[in-house]
């Protein structure tokens, strides 16, 4: 697992640091699992192409291994990563009491794999969106890029305002239009929009694919309560994270009927992802990092 016990969780004050550490547990068990054969290595050289220009051949490296081999420099780049984030406020939801909430999985997550992009020498950005885009970067390999993206996650994570509503639609939109150059690009989002038809939001993922863009979606939730609906058979009071509706209602008496329109929409949404072509991801936010960046390999693995 790649979870940090309940005192670390609450402790997300230095991500970058977290971010490391995730990445490093991931990479060492990767070396002993079966799936050994992804490129962990990160060198950062590459081999010399026969007729390009000598001038950044490493001939000390040359010298040891009679094999020429090519400096790799930060504005080069074998991929190009956005990263989507669903930053409204029913990401704030958590079913246990000292894990983290959506957010705080969306955004050590997200930085667990800028570490790994950033590793791989590959440029990435980050997008933020509520009932509209918030924050949009274009991608970049450098560190100082990286450490600026850390702060924004920073900042996603110490944000604390409440009732901010969901136009994941409008946002997707918005993102595929910026993005001018062919990239993978990454969301993390609950998918929960305030509309009665889906028909936007699956529009907006088909513009991103439209635009020629590989799509990997996280669809982040824990599954226990949102999915299956596990609660203790007693009254509870639920409320709208995002408009603050609060109702009274007896668990057993409306778990049927939400589990039926919850797993109707999921298989909606897993169609609709099948139909366009976009890598759909259960994100249970109670099962760890290690299976997103693992997904992220193989898809990477397919594109390179």
């Amino acid at each position: 697992m790649s979870f940090f016990d309940g005192k670390d969780l609450r402790q997300l004050d230095n991500l970058e640091l977290l971010a490391k550490q995730v990445v490093e547990g991931f990479i060492i068990g990767l070396h002993k699992s079966p799936f050994h054969g992804f490129s962990v290595e990160f060198a950062e050289h590459r081999l010399y192409n026969q007729g390009e220009s000598t001038k950044n051949i490493d001939w000390k490296v040359y010298a040891r291994t009679d094999k020429m081999f090519v400096k790799k420099f930060e504005e080069e780049t074998n991929l190009r990563c956005q990263i989507v984030i669903d930053s409204s406020s029913s990401m704030y939801f958590k079913g246990s009491k000292d894990g983290l909430n959506k957010l705080q999985f969306s955004a050590l997550a997200a930085a667990s794999l800028m570490n790994l992009l950033k590793k791989q020498r590959d440029a990435f950005g980050l997008s933020l969106f509520e009932d509209q885009l918030k924050i949009h970067t274009p991608c970049q390999s450098s560190n100082k890029h990286y450490r600026l993206m850390l702060t924004y996650l920073d900042q996603l994570i110490e944000d604390k305002s409440s009732l901010k509503t969901t136009s994941a639609a409008d946002a997707l939109h918005q993102v595929a239009d910026r993005i001018h150059k062919r990239s993978m690009v990454v969301i993390f989002s609950d998918m929960f929009e305030n509309k009665e038809s889906n028909d936007q939001l699956f529009s907006a993922l088909q513009h991103l694919k439209h635009n020629k863009h590989e799509v990997v979606l996280f669809h982040v939730l824990d599954k226990s309560k949102e999915l299956e609906f596990e609660f203790e058979n007693r009254p509870y009071l639920f409320e709208d994270l995002e408009t603050g509706e609060k109702i009274k209602l007896q668990s057993n008496e409306v778990k049927e009927l939400y589990t039926n329109r919850m797993n109707a929409y999921m298989e909606e949404l897993k169609l609709k992802c099948l139909q366009y072509q976009i890598d759909f991801f259960e994100a249970d936010i109670n099962e760890g990092f290690y299976p997103i960046l693992q997904s992220y390999l193989v898809k990477r693995s397919k594109m390179v």
